[in-house]
């Protein structure tokens, strides 16, 4: 128990040091911080620049705050620095260069607590001047040459650029303020080397001044290629040329010589100390021969050119007729237009057709056969001495003639109105010259160019028998035209003359009787008739006929027949016509007529009777005295009725 109770006395006066007071945790809060740069944000080089963070904290203690301050430039971390003393961070950059350039800011760290300041953008001005050096001055031609190019003071990444008579020849990047290279001479004589660098600030860069201008001089060796040709002058194609390439002043050397004779582009030979090499000279061959010597890092070379007369032209074709059509006769002729006469016989020069079993020569380079169905090439081969050319390939592409052309109307032909005639072949190449020709005399032409087209004529008949006097005549070549078959197409002739007639005649129309309206016209059918009554706007009756008349049947007629009627037709024409207009009255009927004659005669009778009897009744008044009685008188009466 004792030890136990030592044990935590030992532990209890190690945690607690004498005169340290156990407090709760402080509060605080950060206010703000801000990022300064002095003397100014904008300095030139050798400026001793300070950068200042000062954070503002707000506590509820007086126990000092631990602090964590980091300075960034371009967001990345250039110091971190713990504080517990003081509210400032100073961070200096002595004898500023271009390299500190960029963007800053801080920040302030307590206890997990964090705050970033503004960014601010420090801009340092002003490189110090290069400085070039190099191993020597004088070196011989092919031998390197070291130079070394500095930027005193300076810091960050550089590009160094290093330059031989103003033109860049090396660009090294490194990550110190110097850099070294090696390089040879570009040519013999007198050269000045100078240099340069560049300071890489994201995003940005920055370049120097030019460096001061060193002077070397490269001596040339006394080593050279030698190019020999022969013969040198009037050479013609065909001849044999010799040409070497030879070394002069050589020396024996270390060094492992080689020799490179060439004609354009093409390698022709390849020695160590001479090379030979013999051809016949071609005119359609480079006329440029190269001699290289290289002998370790030195290259010499020395070139010729000569001049070459052409034996004679490359050959050229041409076809009679220009246009060729399928199996018609044809000509090719192959010629060149030049010749060396002085070293060339005309009759020495000979051509040929490659591939061209159809035709048949007629002379040297004339060549004479039918043209083939299909599209074929032909080449000429001219050759003479052992020189052999080709001409150029000509394409005969065999033109097809043309068909007799088919003959038809567009839409209906009406008599004395306009329609069009359309001529078409069913194949030949375009273009096509089509002719509309009426009993052999050419009325006019048309061109079609294009595919799937044909000619349109637009004409105009006055008598039917008129339209199968048209034909067409195609022509796409030298060859005659191709006359088709005459038009036959129908004829539409418009209605006229169009008359009414009437069954029976107007004078014989009495009720009851069937009545016929007969309308008829001169013109094309199909006609369709329609029959009108004066007074109304609608037909009584519509019909289609394929014949020139049609009638309209009225049955059982009436008084209420009685009217004026007319009729009209059209047929595909559209020309309408109309009819004289035709009175009828309908009479009555026969037996109605007899009943009224009776009845009137019975009037008749009744009327003479009634006049005698009034006659004698007063001439017998004055013979006789009045009877006696009504019966008298009616017995009277009677008796003279039966004496009548």
């Amino acid at each position: 128990m004792g030890l136990l109770l030592l044990f935590t006395s030992t532990l209890l006066s190690s945690y607690f040091h004498p005169g340290t007071v156990v407090s709760a945790q402080a509060l605080f809060t950060i206010k703000g911080i801000t990022l300064s740069i002095d003397p100014s944000a904008d300095v030139t080089r050798d400026t001793n620049v300070t950068l200042r963070c000062h954070a503002v904290v707000s506590s509820s203690g007086q126990e000092v705050l631990s602090r964590e301050y980091t300075i960034y430039k371009d967001n990345t971390v250039m110091y971190t620095k713990p504080s517990s003393t003081s509210e400032y961070l100073l961070y200096p950059l002595p004898e500023a260069r271009v390299s500190n350039s960029g963007k800053y800011k801080c920040k302030i760290n307590i206890e997990g607590k964090q705050m970033t300041s503004n960014t601010e953008k420090l801009t340092v001005s002003g490189l110090s001047k290069p400085v070039l050096q190099l191993n020597t001055s004088v070196i011989s031609e092919g031998d390197e040459l070291m130079a070394r190019c500095s930027a005193p003071g300076e810091t960050g990444s550089f590009y160094f650029y290093f330059y031989e008579d103003s033109k860049e020849i090396q660009e090294v990047q490194v990550q110190s303020n110097q850099a070294e290279v090696k390089f040879r001479s570009s040519s013999v004589g007198i050269h000045r080397i100078h240099c340069a660098y560049t300071v890489l600030v994201k995003p940005d860069s920055f370049k120097s001044e030019e460096s001061n201008a060193v002077l070397v001089s490269v001596r040339e060796l006394p080593i050279t290629a030698v190019l020999e040709i022969n013969p040198q002058h009037n050479i013609y194609e065909g001849d044999q040329l010799v040409i070497s390439c030879t070394i002069n002043n050589f020396l024996r050397s270390s060094e492992k010589v080689l020799l490179y004779l060439s004609q354009g582009n093409r390698l022709l030979r390849t020695g160590e100390t001479k090379v030979n090499h013999s051809m016949v000279v071609r005119a359609q061959e480079p006329r440029e021969f190269e001699c290289k010597l290289e002998i370790g890092n030195v290259v010499k070379t020395v070139t010729k050119t000569i001049s070459v007369t052409e034996l004679f032209s490359v050959p050229t074709l041409t076809i009679s007729p220009a246009e060729v059509f399928q199996r018609d006769y044809m000509t090719i002729t192959c010629r060149s237009e030049s010749y060396a006469s002085e070293k060339l016989n005309k009759n020495e020069l000979t051509y040929s057709l490659e591939a061209a079993q159809n035709l048949l020569p007629k002379g040297n380079g004339v060549f004479h056969g039918r043209a083939l169905l299909n599209d074929f090439n032909y080449t000429c081969k001219a050759t003479a001495k052992g020189i052999v050319k080709h001409s150029n390939t000509l394409l005969v592409h065999p033109k097809v003639h043309v068909s007799p052309p088919k003959i038809s109307v567009l839409g209906r032909v009406v008599l004395g109105q306009p329609f069009k005639i359309l001529c078409k072949s069913d194949y030949g190449d375009l273009p096509i010259n089509y002719t509309l020709v009426k009993e052999y005399d050419q009325l006019s032409s048309a061109i079609v160019k294009q595919q799937h087209k044909e000619a349109l004529f637009t004409v105009t008949i006055s008598k039917t028998d008129e339209i199968h006097k048209y034909m067409c005549e195609a022509k796409n070549g030298p060859r005659e035209g191709q006359l088709g078959r005459r038009l036959n197409s129908t004829v539409t002739v418009p209605l006229s003359d169009t008359t009414l007639t009437v069954l029976p005649t107007v004078s014989d129309v009495s009720e009851g009787n069937d009545l016929y309206l007969i309308c008829g016209v001169k013109g094309s059918p199909p006609v369709t008739f329609k029959w009108y009554r004066e007074g109304s706007e609608q037909p009584l009756f519509t019909t289609m006929s394929e014949k020139n008349h049609s009638d309209y049947r009225i049955t059982s007629v009436s008084k209420e027949h009685s009217g004026k009627y007319f009729c009209k037709a059209v047929n595909p024409a559209n020309n309408v016509v109309s009819s004289n207009t035709v009175n009828i009255e309908v009479r009555l009927a026969l037996w109605k007529k007899a009943v009224i004659g009776g009845f009137c005669l019975v009037v008749v009778a009744v009327l003479v009777v009634v006049f005698v009897l009034c006659f004698r009744s007063k001439r017998g008044r004055e013979t006789y005295s009045p009877p006696a009685s009504k019966k008298e008188a009616a017995a009277e009466l009677s008796v003279r009725s039966a004496t009548l």
